[in-house]
């Protein structure tokens, strides 16, 4: 059976009805399809660092079980000319934001020290100054430390509301009472056994049971960054834990409500709105991001927009007919020209399924990960109408899609 390589511009799995993956720039891309239809939207944008960031992306088999065999790829630069160049970026970003948002939807920006101070200038501007809510401090220990200052320590999220209407509900995000919090209080009992603190303060006597829940301030120190060896970590610089975007999503969403993030990064922000029961809308300009992005959302109901990107691979896979099912078997695979990886250790991705006039509709999927390091040769394909198709993700983010030959 002989395959040839095609053009694509969009990839459905199961119904994609989960979420949107789109490679695009933002100061570029049109999101005009969901203006109006998103609750919250977070955004992550460089911090305007003056560095270049990586993705450390293990390679083969060999690569994930022991995490040695491993190239460092470019993911995204956080270089630009000057302030005005960098506030460009971010003023395209905000009022895409703007318009995305329904009238009870949120912003959360999340930046350091370097820009945080502007950025609160220019969303003042856009949204307006009465519709600023928070601003969040995320502290943390992880990082180095500075012996000419004070260490630096924590982000800064900026919350902003679209409206008066906007929802937010802090008894969606809890937190576990601690110790040290219940301070100088006075320990009491009450007839049903239940334990609880009181303090007097201006002639009143306050009462806090030791059960009830407490919330989050505006200040989070309760939530780390990731450690090095934490499972969720993809290798992807700059990746955000899961916990602070569920604190973001769960307080400011409903189940079922449309996330979005426009500079998507590693896809944390689209983990977080699946797994608690939300719809997302992911965009990054970098190929590395979707490569990563897509890799951790290949269980979900995702449809992903990517511009056609067919570089010249040669790429042999086997058709065996069966009486429901056919199965499909990976043989070789060769990288484009200069790529150091090659034969199937370069396959990082690969699913079998239907091509029609520009769509690949995903069946069946494998990805090399932690807990299933070796690539499945064999997927199987259904007896349904339409020419079978493969996809290929390779380790360098190239993306290639083969369908059968009439």
């Amino acid at each position: 059976m002989s395959w040839r390589q095609a053009a694509y511009h969009q990839e459905v799995h199961k119904d994609g009805s989960a979420g949107y993956v789109l490679q695009t720039d933002v100061r570029k891309g049109d999101y005009s399809h969901w203006a109006g239809q998103v609750q919250c939207v977070y955004l992550d944008p460089p911090f305007m660092t003056g560095e270049d960031f990586f993705l450390r992306m293990r390679v083969g088999e060999k690569g994930w079980e022991t995490g040695r065999n491993a190239l460092t790829l470019p993911a995204y630069s956080d270089r630009f000319s000057g302030k005005a160049e960098y506030l460009a970026l971010l003023r395209a970003a905000l009022e895409n934001a703007k318009m995305l948002l329904n009238e009870t939807g949120s912003l959360f920006l999340h930046l350091d020290s370097r820009m945080s101070a502007h950025a609160r200038i220019l969303c003042d501007e856009i949204f307006g100054e009465s519709n600023f809510v928070n601003e969040i401090i995320w502290a943390y220990q992880s990082g180095g430390r500075s012996m000419k200052r004070f260490s630096r320590k924590h982000d800064v999220i900026l919350f902003y509301r679209k409206s008066r209407k906007h929802f937010f509900d802090i008894t969606a995000v809890p937190l576990p009472r601690s110790e040290n919090r219940q301070n100088h209080m006075r320990r009491c009992v009450d007839e049903n056994g239940r334990t609880y603190r009181t303090i007097q303060s201006g002639g009143k006597t306050y009462t806090y049971y030791d059960d009830d829940p407490v919330y989050p301030g505006d200040v989070w120190a309760d939530v780390s960054h990731l450690q090095q060896k934490d499972p969720q970590r993809t290798g992807y610089d700059t990746q955000k834990p899961q916990a602070l975007l569920s604190r973001i999503i769960l307080s400011s969403t409903h189940p079922g409500d449309l996330v979005a993030d426009l500079f998507g990064g590693s896809g944390t922000t689209a983990i977080a709105a699946a797994i608690n029961g939300r719809r997302y809308l992911i965009g990054d300009m970098s190929p590395m991001a979707l490569s990563v992005t897509r890799k951790r959302l290949l269980d979900t109901a995702m449809t992903l927009h990517a511009p056609a990107l067919c570089p010249l691979v040669n790429m042999e896979a086997d058709f065996v007919p069966g009486i429901a099912f056919h199965d499909v078997q990976l043989a070789s695979y060769e990288a484009p020209e200069g790529c150091q990886v090659t034969g199937l250790d370069a396959v990082d991705q690969w699913s079998v399924g239907f091509y029609q006039e520009g769509v690949f509709y995903a069946h069946a999927s494998a990805a090399r990960r932690k807990h299933t390091p070796a690539l499945p040769r064999v997927l199987q394909l259904p007896q349904l109408r339409g020419t079978p198709a493969i996809l290929i993700v390779d380790v360098y983010g190239n993306r290639s899609l083969w369908i059968q030959e009439e």
